[in-house]
């Protein structure tokens, strides 16, 4: 968690939260909300990722070092698409959570882009979270011979044998924000697909730097658990704080095992630093309970800056509230990616193992189009209310 940036991207950064759109339990939105994207593959011409979205320059690097490849390069055309039609496949998603805003975007796009590919969705799985019942999933998901598997790991050790039993059975496994530990790229698994970790922290330290105007006292609530694109998204926030803002002061580090911890770690920092200035909450859901904690605290002039932009975040931001802003995924635009690579491997085309949507930079002034870039359609009702 305390690597320096500067080593990061030249190494690496997690897988999601989720988590982060990785980490959300389903808290940020419901998987049959009204607020869940449900944006449409287009179903003629090639498949490709949304070309509104800005080519810029990806921080992160992959688990492996690999240095990143933007999943704007990637593109299946007709004939691919029809030849992939050809071979009947079938394909399972097992995600490490269901239910929020990220999950439900992921895969509302995986399912539409194999249905494009001619593809058949077998299973989508929901380990709530928890190792041992992914490692479940995936034997069940085994049972029903999978051509291809879609996952992130909850733990990267603890689910590993699982998903070498799956590549071993000849299963391509395309995995997002995370790889299991000792799989190897090109022959255990397709790639990995995420955001710029890396670059939605440091975007979120950016927010964070000019709210205060460049000097406080802050804290900040990392993700207390081995996972790659989390550790990646602290590590560039505090880099990003130390060299572009130093005379911002860290004062306070609190981790979390779980979504729902933000709250109690939030209430421990403003309880001890009754002068801070600012949080950073590793992802939407943190900062949630960081946001009711300042509440509480009667904190109403706190700056909240995190990653992942959901529904109850992107309320706040809309509102001029405490959450100022973030880093946001383009969960879709990922969902349709990991498609994409499936469809290379399954192809034998050659797919680069370490694959990255660019960060989008999300605050009051363009949350409503962030919204509709991230998610493919307009934003709900709820934060165009809270933009007035």
């Amino acid at each position: 968690m305390k690597k320096k940036f500067s080593l990061l991207t030249a190494a690496v950064i997690s897988g999601s939260l989720l988590l982060a759109g990785c980490g959300k339990q389903a808290a940020s939105g419901d998987a049959n909300s009204s607020t869940a994207p449900k944006t449409e593959v287009a179903q003629t011409g090639p498949i490709t990722i949304n070309p509104a979205i800005q080519d810029k320059q990806i921080l992160g690097k992959g688990p492996n070092g690999e240095a990143p490849v933007s999943a704007k390069t990637l593109q299946l055309t007709e004939e691919e698409i029809a030849k992939i039609k050809q071979g009947n496949y079938k394909a399972a998603i097992v995600m490490h959570y269901t239910g929020n805003d990220y999950s439900t975007a992921q895969v509302n796009a995986l399912k539409a882009t194999f249905k494009r590919m001619g593809v058949d969705v077998i299973a989508v799985t929901d380990a709530q979270f928890k190792a041992e019942k992914q490692v479940s999933d995936i034997e069940t998901v085994l049972a029903k011979k999978p051509d291809v598997i879609i996952s992130v790991p909850v733990d990267p050790v603890s689910t590993a044998a699982a998903f070498k039993k799956a590549a071993d059975a000849g299963v391509k496994i395309v995995f997002m924000d995370g790889v299991a530990k000792g799989l190897e790229p090109g022959k255990d698994y397709v790639s990995m697909v995420t955001g710029d970790n890396a670059g939605n922290g440091a975007a979120a330290a950016e927010i964070m730097g000019k709210e205060l105007g460049g000097k406080g006292k802050i804290g900040v609530i990392f993700h207390d658990a081995d996972f790659f694109v989390t550790a990646q998204r602290t590590a560039a926030f505090e880099e990003t704080i130390k060299t572009k803002f130093p005379n911002i002061e860290i004062v306070a580090r609190g981790g979390i095992t779980g979504p729902n911890d933000g709250e109690k770690v939030a209430s421990a920092m403003l309880t001890k630093h009754r002068d801070l200035d600012g949080i950073f909450a590793i992802w939407d859901v943190p900062a949630e309970g960081a946001l009711a904690a300042a509440r509480t605290a009667g904190k109403n002039k706190l700056v909240i800056t995190s990653t992942d932009l959901g529904t109850k975040v992107g309320m706040e931001i809309a509102s001029g509230g405490i959450v100022k802003g973030v880093g946001a995924q383009l969960p879709y635009d990922q969902g349709v990616t990991e498609a994409m690579a499936a469809g290379y491997a399954l192809l034998g085309k050659p797919v680069p193992t370490y694959i990255a949507s660019p960060a989008v930079e999300v605050t009051k002034e363009n949350v409503l189009d962030s919204w509709k870039l991230v998610y493919g359609q307009d934003a709900p009702d709820v934060i165009k209310k809270a933009a007035k």
